[in-house]
């Protein structure tokens, strides 16, 4: 008998019904009035969920394409940024930033570890000339959340921008981009938007509109200034994926509907369950403190094929997890719980985990370990969400 697929990977995520239905819609022309009030429609929505009175624009690309557009918008070649990096996005930022002629400064730290706020505010007042800051608010590569919003303190008081990369985090964890002072905040579809990959939202902040307009960009895609205005008006510069934007109307539907606070309570209770059905194996969370919302990266015991181990899960069972990525890869099991999941998804999940490990090194978990799951589960959802 065939198994039901279980996507519980850090993205791509399973789609939502509503979500699957819209995007089988007709096509409609991205240049005629039905679009244009569907995109009037869709910017009101994301203002929602960016927490942000400015525009947010969608573009025709992954995750990494915004972080490219935001890069090539709002420095100029020469200029010196900071990169705080602790895992393979945070690489990602600085591979970006050099390619486009950047001055680079970089702090790094292990992976696993968030970066400290400080030592930020440290490297700002030794070189006050870094224009900008950039950072993920969630690294998926390890689990980690980092401090974005004490981080935007320090560079509020700076010449600064603070530059975040949310795709792990937006519509995930609290991420109020007005509110918590952030400069330039991006997303991707296929994460907590419970969307096909293949879209990507960006917006600034007027700090950052005020450095854009000054810096003459060499990316002819990605003009922001001019995007903006093709926002404002129902359009996209240039053609534009309909059906997605079709099925993210829908997805800011089911936000709307639920309210951002059911939003992230979900997402704390789905983590809690997970790390307590983890320790409850035997297990080790990779990350102790600081951990990400959307997953749960974990250690695999010594011996154990991390690639065969996967692989095994998602044959025998159909659930599919990620592994770990450079150094981590084969070593690390990555749980997503972002998106279109509920605690039954993450039931299966830990089941097939704990019966493969179990036949591959005698793995000895607590026989009520999916009980230990589930009242975590249930303890954390009745309980205030954390403050970040």
């Amino acid at each position: 008998m065939l198994n039901k697929q279980r996507l519980l990977t850090p993205g791509p995520t399973e789609l939502a019904p509503q979500v699957k239905a819209a995007l089988g819609r007709d096509m409609i022309h991205h240049r005629k009035q039905p679009f244009q009030e569907i995109m009037h429609r869709v910017q009101q929505e994301l203002g929602l969920l960016f927490c942000t009175e400015q525009p947010v624009m969608p573009l025709a690309c992954s995750g990494t394409g915004a972080m490219q557009a935001a890069v090539s918008n709002l420095f100029r070649h020469g200029d010196k940024v900071l990169v705080a990096k602790a895992g393979k996005f945070g690489q990602r930022w600085e591979d970006i930033a050099r390619t486009q002629g950047l001055e680079v400064e970089t702090l790094a730290y292990p992976w696993g570890e968030a970066i400290p706020p400080e030592d930020i505010g440290d490297r700002l007042r030794e070189k006050p000339d870094i224009a900008g800051v950039l950072i993920q608010a969630s690294e998926t590569s390890t689990g980690v959340l980092h401090p974005v919003e004490e981080i935007s303190r320090i560079t509020r008081e700076s010449h600064a921008l603070l530059v975040v990369d949310g795709i792990s985090a937006v519509g995930i964890s609290p991420c109020p981009m007005d509110r918590w002072g952030l400069d330039c905040l991006i997303t991707g579809s296929q994460k907590g938007l419970m969307l096909p990959p293949g879209l990507a939202l960006i917006s600034l902040s007027e700090r950052a509109w005020d450095r854009a307009e000054g810096v003459d960009t060499d990316c002819f895609y990605f003009d922001l200034t001019k995007e903006r205005d093709k926002v404002r008006e129902g359009q996209t510069r240039f053609t534009t994926p309909v059906n997605l934007i079709y099925g993210l109307e829908a997805a800011l539907e089911l936000f709307k509907e639920a309210g951002l606070e059911r939003i992230h309570r979900k997402q704390w209770a789905l983590t809690q369950m997970t790390r307590s059905g983890v320790r409850a194996m035997g297990l080790k969370p990779f990350v102790p403190e600081h951990y990400t919302w959307g997953l749960t990266s974990l250690l695999l015991p010594d011996g154990v094929d991390g690639k065969a181990l996967l692989d095994r899960i998602a044959t025998e069972y159909g659930v599919y997890m990620a592994g770990g990525q450079e150094h981590l890869k084969g070593h690390l099991v990555r749980i997503g719980h972002m998106g279109y999941v509920d605690w039954s998804d993450l039931l299966a999940g830990l089941f097939a985990l704990r019966e493969v490990l179990s036949r591959e090194v005698g793995l000895s978990a607590e026989p009520d370990f999916l009980e230990q799951a589930m009242e975590a589960y249930n303890r954390a959802w009745h309980a205030p969400l954390p403050h970040l």
